[in-house]
């Protein structure tokens, strides 16, 4: 039986897919399956409309079977895509774009359908619709938003064109990912010689020599996945070798580099941007970031742009203050009298060892992966009172473990945690949606979630992965977000968890759980020796908390880079072309960056945040979160960093509630007011 067609929910509790069992030929089949068996739900849902029913039986018979055979859909399309991202082979990419091109022109089929529309109307229009829960309205609500931000108004050619533009949009997106996938695995640097390798930590260079074993060479193999690329520019002392590393991660998927235009992203970027455009304006939005607009916390552009300026105006001086102590340290103390973007991680990390009296390299030992993770479960269990336990499952990868989560002794959630750095693996971390929360016909199915980073993996002869304190906080973000779609409390899968959540806020719980990576309380959890077992000295703790604001400024003008230059082209009437698109870039990093990049340097041609995910438009979205996640953090007593009682509030108010309200009514229920920007001003050091 085909294994994408046994998830079907109420027949199975928990219905986890089976990736022991799948095989890439399955999917054409299950997709045809799927979509024949959502026909028949909206006819049957076409032929109530219409009928006299109160808003109940309107939902009963016009909600809940699209819902079942959307989840029918999801649960299937879930694991085909995430194994395109995570273990992606030429067999499975044969399959996949065919398939998300029929599920993306049935979406927008769908969201064009006027029967269905006006069938969704008629729940909203009855007398009694306020007798619904709170859920079941919004989602009607946004459900009827959709329609409208799917075209359901444009008729004729209009909406013809609106429908291939997104068909369109959908396969771009993809190939961005898998080109930027391509080049990041084409390029490998091989090295006979020893000596190049200088002040690079023996785990990086064990992990070259495996690289180079694999490959049947001698000596070592470095490639382009971060942990690789991180570990040279931060400590080769061969500067030609951070600066060849540099070049050739700085340039991937485009026109310029070691692999010029062998996977260039450059012509995605332009037609994506057009696309962008012309379907907004279809929809009567002036711009493609207004357009994102309709979906988020922020009212308008203007309040975006309004917001990142003034951050921008605190950070930027105090970025000069730090680059200008780089470059008299660099001149000082190692002998460069010109820093270079290749540079700068490098004597960052000699000036914080000289200045704070450590550096990362010296924490790594303390961070064993399996001890942080014990480490992170022990402060879910004090903070919300959740356990987490591994059990066996199938999985895609021999990495990968499948936890569940426990509250007052009942499993209500689970998730899938696949840590490590690997050939085929999309770079970055990210949570996705395995399963939704829903409850029909009696049953309960748990929501279950995927957490993927990125780490260097283990080391050889047993050695336990060893993370950077970076890691940590990436670990915890992650799983923030999966808390959010975990504890989910909401029976309706399209406003429950992550669902329907304002883009601009969804970072709120992956921040907040952040801030515990800098608690003294947690981190004497999260660290032990790997092979002593001695806990993180005091000394190093102490400095490790002191490093907390190190550089803030300039990594703020960097997220402010960010999320200007994509809200800027977005912004764009009409639409940037290429050339545009890199003046664009040149003109916010005048005003932003106190280090310029080279003129080759093609960050825009593998930032697929915005080009091959949902942040176009909305990578301010991580800054803006950071608001609310600081101020909804310092709401926890002094001292009391597993304060049970702020930690249950916090779960309840905001973690629970999910896209069931806007996260604006969340907030203010946890914090009692609405946001205010001195606790994120003050985590950065600046003055609020």
């Amino acid at each position: 039986m085909n294994s994408l067609l046994t998830n079907r929910f109420p027949e199975r509790t928990n219905n986890l897919p089976q990736f022991d069992r799948f095989t890439p030929p399955e999917v054409p089949e299950a997709i045809e399956v799927l979509l024949k068996r959502y026909q028949g739900a909206l006819a049957q849902v076409l032929s109530f409309a219409g009928a006299d029913a109160s808003a109940a039986e309107l939902y009963a018979n016009i909600a809940l079977p699209l819902e079942q055979a959307d989840d029918d859909l999801s649960c299937a399309f879930s694991t085909i895509e995430h194994l395109h991202r995570v273990c992606d082979t030429e067999a499975l990419r044969e399959v996949y774009s065919p398939a998300l091109e029929k599920v993306t022109e049935h979406s927008s089929a769908l969201m064009q359908n006027h029967e269905l529309y006006n069938a969704v109307s008629q729940i909203a229009k009855a007398a009694d619709f306020a007798a619904l829960t709170r859920a079941q309205r919004t989602a009607v609500e946004h459900w009827l938003r959709d329609f409208r931000l799917g075209g359901v108004a444009l008729v004729g050619e209009a909406a013809t064109r609106f429908r291939e533009i997104s068909l369109a949009l959908s396969q771009l997106s993809t190939d961005f990912e898998e080109a930027l996938i391509d080049a990041t695995e084409a390029w490998k640097k091989h090295i006979a010689d020893e000596s190049a390798l200088r002040g690079i930590p023996n785990d990086a260079r064990a992990r070259f020599q495996a690289a180079a074993n694999a490959e049947k060479l001698s000596g070592w193999l470095v490639g382009l996945d971060y942990p690789s690329y991180a570990a040279v520019v931060t400590y080769a002392e061969d500067r030609n070798l951070r600066e060849e590393i540099y070049t050739a991660y700085s340039t991937r998927a485009s026109d310029q580099g070691p692999n010029a235009g062998q996977f260039d992203n450059g012509p995605k970027i332009e037609k994506m941007l057009a696309l962008k455009l012309e379907a907004a304006q279809l929809l009567g939005f002036e711009s493609a970031a207004a357009e994102s607009l309709a979906t988020k916390m922020a009212s308008d552009p203007n309040r975006v742009m309004q917001f990142l300026g003034d951050l921008l105006k605190q950070a930027r001086p105090a970025a000069e203050t730090e680059l200008a102590q780089l470059r008299e340290f660099a001149a000082a103390e190692l002998d460069l009298t010109e820093l270079a973007p290749w540079d700068i991680a490098f004597v960052s990390e000699k000036y914080k060892a000289a200045k704070l009296g450590f550096d990362d390299e010296q924490l790594r030992p303390y961070f064993p992966y399996p001890h942080v993770l014990q480490g992170l479960f022990t402060v879910l269990e004090r903070v919300f009172g959740l356990q987490v336990r591994k059990v066996e499952a199938s999985v895609w990868h021999a990495d990968v473990g499948y936890f569940e989560l426990l509250r007052a002794g009942e499993v209500i959630a689970s998730c899938y945690i696949d840590p490590f750095a690997r050939p085929k693996k999309r770079s970055g971390a990210w949570m996705d949606v395995c399963r939704s929360q829903r409850r029909a016909e009696g049953k309960h199915r748990r929501p279950v979630a995927y957490l993927n980073c990125n780490f260097a993996p283990p080391g050889q002869k047993a050695k336990p992965a060893l993370l950077t304190h970076d890691d940590v906080v990436t670990l915890f973000h992650e799983f923030g977000h999966g808390l959010h779609h975990m504890l989910s409390e909401v029976d309706v899968p399209a406003v429950g968890g992550i669902q329907g959540v304002e883009w601009d806020a969804v970072e709120l719980p992956s921040q907040f759980l952040e801030n515990f990576c800098w608690q003294s309380e947690a981190l004497d959890l999260l660290s032990r020796h790997y092979e002593t077992g001695a806990a993180l000295p005091a000394h190093l703790k102490a400095k490790l908390l002191a490093s907390k604001q190190f550089h803030s400024g300039l990594f703020l003008v960097r997220q402010l880079e960010f999320a200007l230059f994509d809200f800027s082209i977005h912004l764009a009437v009409p639409a940037p072309s290429l050339a545009q698109v890199h003046d664009i870039l040149a003109a916010v990093r005048a005003r932003t960056s106190v280090l310029l990049p080279p003129d080759w340097q093609r960050f825009p041609h593998s930032f697929s945040h915005i080009f091959g995910g949902g942040y176009g438009a909305g990578y301010y979205s991580y800054l803006w979160a950071e608001v609310l996640s600081a101020d909804a953090f310092a709401a926890f007593p002094a001292g009391a960093t597993f304060d049970r009682e702020c930690g249950e509030r916090f779960r309840k108010e905001v973690l629970s509630a999910g896209g069931a309200r806007p996260a604006l009514e969340s907030f203010i229920a946890f914090r009692g007011r609405e946001p205010e920007v001195a606790a994120m001003l003050k985590s950065y050091g600046l003055a609020a």
